[in-house]
């Protein structure tokens, strides 16, 4: 696994390793434990022995989209660490003797760009702008691993409902304060999952045999800003008088504030058609189980 420090890695670490399976991280430095294997994504190298009898490889590394404002060097970040280390993998995977069964490779919503209040599946062609863009390069990047035979699985994630990081990493502190509102004029959709579903879809993807492709991994009903500041108001017990004007977020966040205030209403079609169950498909159900 790649990305097995971040908020969803170490959540499907701990959820393999506590069913027994083993996990073998990839780090950019020199490995320090007999789980540990050697990659350097911007230079395309991964030390492929460490690969060797994998069932299967899955790749959920990246910079940090909201961590910080999208300057012209940053957004080279973000795509490069994406890009250039779903290729490393695609070409690692596609290289073995003995190739996993499984390439999981990670993606986002953001593929739709803006879609207002319009449903979209994985149907849907990509939107316009930087993430959609990103994302179309992002899952190409991954053509050696389909070329090669291997099963190949694109996550296209909404925005994870987790107290540890994320969105919501931010809002919990904000509500919990009674400092909590709706951003802009709250009609945009927000595409949530709660971080137990997250994982959950994403091993069913790894143990389920003859799926591939692009899987929305997004509640089944999302709901707009509004719906889901008020909701959280309800859980936290908290006030949610304040609103943050949209003048103002684009003046803080820049062009990231296009991401806050867009609206992208995302179904997990295909998820559903393969048998997947939502442990906590509402949004109360979400927040509470990240409390």
């Amino acid at each position: 696994m790649a990305g097995a420090s971040g908020l969803i890695g170490g959540a499907l670490v701990r959820s393999l390793t506590a069913d027994g399976h083993t996990v073998v991280r990839l780090v950019r430095r020199e490995p320090r434990t007999p789980d540990e294997v050697r990659w350097d994504p911007e230079r395309k190298y991964v030390d492929t022995a460490g690969l060797a009898g994998c069932d299967g490889v899955v790749n959920l590394a990246g910079a940090n989209v909201g961590s910080r404002r999208w300057t012209d060097a940053y957004k080279a970040t973000i795509r490069d660490s994406r890009v250039l280390g779903t290729a490393a993998l695609a070409e690692a995977v596609a290289g073995l003797d003995e190739p996993p069964r499984v390439f999981v490779n990670g993606s986002a919503m953001g593929y739709y760009g803006e879609t207002g209040d319009r449903p979209v599946d994985e149907d849907a062609p990509p939107g316009e702008g930087f993430l959609p863009e990103l994302c179309v390069e992002w899952e190409g990047a991954a053509a050696p691993a389909q070329e090669a035979g291997v099963r190949t699985v694109f996550t296209r994630t909404g925005l994870v409902v987790a107290k540890e990081g994320g969105a919501w990493g931010r809002l919990f502190p904000l509500f919990k304060a009674g400092l909590g509102g709706r951003m802009g004029d709250g009609r945009q959709y927000w595409s949530f999952v709660a971080l137990h579903d997250e994982v959950a879809a994403i091993r069913h993807l790894i143990d389920t045999d003859g799926l591939s492709g692009p899987f929305n991994i997004t509640a089944p009903r999302p709901l707009t800003n509004r719906e889901i500041t008020a909701a959280m108001g309800r859980v936290l017990g908290r006030p949610t008088l304040f609103t943050v004007p949209a003048p103002v977020l684009r003046a803080a966040l820049g062009e990231m504030a296009g991401d806050v205030l867009g609206s992208q209403r995302v179904l997990p079609m295909r998820l559903l058609e393969s048998g997947f169950t939502f442990a906590f498909p509402e949004i109360e159900e979400a927040i509470r189980a990240a409390l």
